[in-house]
């Protein structure tokens, strides 16, 4: 989180330049208040509807999102890697709802599945482009991979990490308090002999249950986290303010140093917006202290959560059982403590002879205007070792054009240094696979689904080539191919979802 007014954290799309679309094929150089209930249904089409969309009330209809590139050829965003809005909405599908429109975000659930880009040999990023022709209406889904390289646990830099913990009365929830004391136990117990570890519990007022501690010291370690109990209100604004004095007060230049919240988010006393809140940590989160949100609960704050992340240097996952603070805690370990990359963002540059207009589908919240992309001062996103990055377009196509179709640039700071770097790709027309579900790799056909999934979920509509009521036939199908579990539960939740009236 830079220091600037924390109201302009969230960029919007300005007029954008018109340029040449250029640069070679693989190019490398230097260079919230809590949401509403979730079981108040906003009503919408089911999967086997298809005589019009429904909208969830701010993000319109797709002609309004598309971009024509006579005037707005170059799209620019902030990475992202949450993946909080797919763990929730997959909880509450599960429980036989639907999510709110607006706590579906499509970024979030392509960023939940495996993806097959090539990992670079140093620590920035690699870039992948293709892109498949959609069926009968001339667009094409064009999808934009960045890759970092993964890091074994031993080559983990030192972390410094502080728990900030939600023991408010909405924590109570049968095996809420439970599950997030079993995430740390895990946490815990991964960590290595440079690790440090504070603990900072939260209600209407904020304790500091053991200040900086060895990881060897896992006796008292764990100790603490078992004396994490369930109090009153929630003050998450003085949560989030100790934790965050307790991290600068041991900042470590040589160590990853990152404040880990864990909450429902339902904040309801002290500062209860995202602004307001990190207003009161801005200085210490200046000095390098990242922010992980872990979401939990039925009833989740997604939009304070979210929001936190975003503009915290952080990222936003959500956990609802055992096996999913495993996954964070211990097989993304070091995928979600360590860094690659600091203020990452992508660019597109479309060729207007070739795209008529485009649309990206998601990222709403992380647009930034051209000119934001070069200017280092403006916030991107925090990138850890084995993140991939997605983002699909869908594209309109100019009848019988050939040559460039895109450009993609990303451009990060090194976490240590902030020396800026920049690694490019480009696509032509005729690379596209020339049939999106016969000839496009598996992997870019989850993808679609994924995001065809979030569109239904949140607006009623699909995407090119990807009708709702075929989705879950996709996914089956995908499902086999892949041989991934992850796939076989999208297809599970599609179908269950479609079932809803």
């Amino acid at each position: 989180m830079k220091s600037r007014p924390l109201a302009t954290a969230l960029a919007v799309i300005a007029l954008l330049s018109a340029a040449a679309c250029g640069g070679s094929s693989a190019e490398k150089g230097a260079a919230g208040q809590p949401m509403p209930e979730s079981g108040k249904q906003v009503p919408r089409p089911s999967l086997a509807e298809t005589g019009g969309p429904a909208t969830s009330g701010n993000e319109g209809s797709e002609a309004a999102r598309r971009r024509d590139t006579a005037a707005e050829q170059i799209s620019t965003f902030a990475l992202d890697v949450d993946t909080a809005s797919y763990g929730y909405s997959r909880r509450i599908i599960q429980e036989g709802r639907l999510p709110e429109p607006g706590q579906v975000r499509p970024e979030e659930f392509v960023n939940s599945f495996a993806q097959d880009y090539r990992e670079p040999d140093d620590d920035g990023f690699t870039v992948h482009m293709d892109g498949a022709r959609a069926p009968g209406n001339g667009t094409a889904l064009l999808r934009v991979g960045l890759q970092t390289r993964r890091a074994a646990a031993e080559e983990r830099r030192p972390a410094n990490l502080t728990f900030v913990v939600d023991v408010s009365g909405s924590m109570s929830e049968s095996g809420r308090i439970d599950l997030v004391r079993e995430a740390l136990h895990k946490l815990v117990d991964q960590l290595g002999p440079g690790d440090q570890v504070s603990v900072v519990a939260f209600s209407d007022r904020a304790d500091v249950l053991l200040s900086m501690t060895p990881a060897t010291d896992r006796d008292r370690l764990h100790a603490a986290v078992e004396r994490l109990a369930v109090g009153r209100s929630t003050n998450l604004e003085e949560g989030l303010t100790s934790g965050y004095a307790e991290a600068a007060t041991s900042f470590r230049a040589v160590a990853v140093n990152r404040v880990i919240l864990l909450s429902d988010g339902l904040a309801n006393v002290g500062d209860t917006t995202w602004q307001g809140i990190l207003a009161r940590v801005e200085e210490a989160a200046g000095k390098k202290i990242t922010l992980l949100c872990v979401g939990v609960g039925r009833d989740y704050g997604d939009q304070l959560m979210e929001q936190l992340a975003d503009n915290g240097d952080g990222a936003a996952v959500y956990v609802s059982s055992v096996d999913d603070a495993r996954k964070v805690f211990v097989e993304q370990l070091a995928t979600n403590l360590d860094l690659r990359a600091r203020d990452a963002k992508a660019q597109v540059v479309f060729n207007p002879s070739v795209v008529e207009s485009y649309r990206l589908i998601g990222y709403e919240n992380r647009q930034l205007a051209t000119e934001d992309f070069r200017d280092d001062a403006k916030d991107g996103g925090e990138i850890g070792p084995g993140h991939s990055v997605t983002a699909l377009y869908e594209v309109r196509l100019r009848g019988g054009a050939s040559g460039q179709l895109a450009t993609a640039t990303v451009r990060w700071q090194d976490p240590d240094t902030r020396d800026p770097a920049e690694a490019t790709r480009s696509l032509a027309a005729g690379d596209l696979a020339s049939s999106l579900w016969r000839d496009s790799t598996p992997r870019f056909q989850v993808d679609v689904v994924a995001a065809g999934f979030a569109e239904y979920l949140r607006t009623g509509e699909g995407i090119a080539g990807a009708a709702p009521e075929d989705l879950a036939a996709h996914a089956t199908r995908l499902a086999a191919a892949t041989e991934d579990p992850a796939v076989t539960e999208l297809a599970t939740l599609i179908g269950k979802a479609g079932s809803f009236r």
